[in-house]
């Protein structure tokens, strides 16, 4: 008899897991539609989720909700959710508030139980939960948008990190790439410091022959000068200086003129 208790209360609490989930209304073949990278669906209402109860406390103020869509690790504490039981009729939902977030659970302190639970009546583990949080909707939005900041973030790092790891893993062909260049460059300055070199050499050698034949031209014009040079005639005093140097008794000075 307890067996058979116990299976049908698993048929129930499987039974309740077949809810009215707040997911799209998907095709049953083909794609849903393209990845959205982890961001907002706008088919999905963020502000409606579901969960079930996996613990309580006594009094049954305190529940852990176990979810199977993790947005709920936007939650903070002291956040505001609303809630009905599923399959179960009542004309407002109750009320709750945060305490703490886990890893697809999150935990909750019932503030207002009786207005969609009777009054009196056990509220036991495995209750599928509908939530509702217009707080919890706004954060997935934010969160969306952050996460395309961070994307671009993510993408101008693995730019970086690309010509990083290209520059590392061409290193060696980059080095030799450099050397040739500058070789290349060396060598065309020795040729051209070869090249001035030779053209001082031989501009030293024409300057040499060139040295040698002005020398030669400025001898000839110097001889042509002295050849071609008028010399002045004082015939008097020159024919006495001539003769007085040959010894010739004459006076000291020449004599006076005879005027006729």
């Amino acid at each position: 008899m307890n067996y058979l208790c116990h299976i049908f209360l698993i048929f129930l609490v499987a039974s309740n897991s077949w809810g009215n989930p707040n997911f799209p209304d998907l095709p049953d073949k083909g794609l849903t539609g393209p990845d959205n990278n982890k961001f907002m669906d706008p088919r999905v209402g963020y502000d409606e989720f579901m969960g079930r109860v996996t613990d309580r406390d006594k009094a049954g103020r305190v529940l852990k909700i176990h979810v199977e869509n993790n947005n709920t690790k936007f939650f903070k504490a002291g956040d505001t959710v609303f809630f009905r039981v599923n399959r179960h009729e009542s004309e407002f939902p109750c009320r709750a508030n945060v305490k703490g977030v886990e890893e697809n659970y999150f935990t909750i302190y019932v503030t207002e139980l009786t207005t969609c639970w009777k009054e009196g009546e056990y509220f036991r583990r495995g209750h599928q939960l509908n939530f509702q949080s217009k707080k919890l909707a706004q954060r997935v939005f934010e969160a969306s948008k952050y996460r395309e900041n961070l994307l671009l973030r993510k993408q101008g790092f693995l730019k970086q990190l690309s010509n990083i790891n290209h520059f590392l893993w061409t290193y060696e062909q980059q080095k030799m790439k450099t050397a040739a260049k500058y070789d290349e460059q060396i060598n065309e300055l020795q040729k051209r410091k070869q090249l001035a070199v030779d053209g001082l050499l031989q501009k030293k050698q024409e300057s040499v022959l060139l040295q040698a034949e002005l020398m030669k031209k400025l001898t000839q014009l110097d001889e042509s000068l002295d050849h071609y040079k008028v010399e002045r005639g004082e015939y008097l005093v020159d024919r006495w200086n001539m003769d007085h140097n040959l010894g010739i008794d004459f006076p000291q000075r020449p004599p006076k003129l005879k005027q006729p």
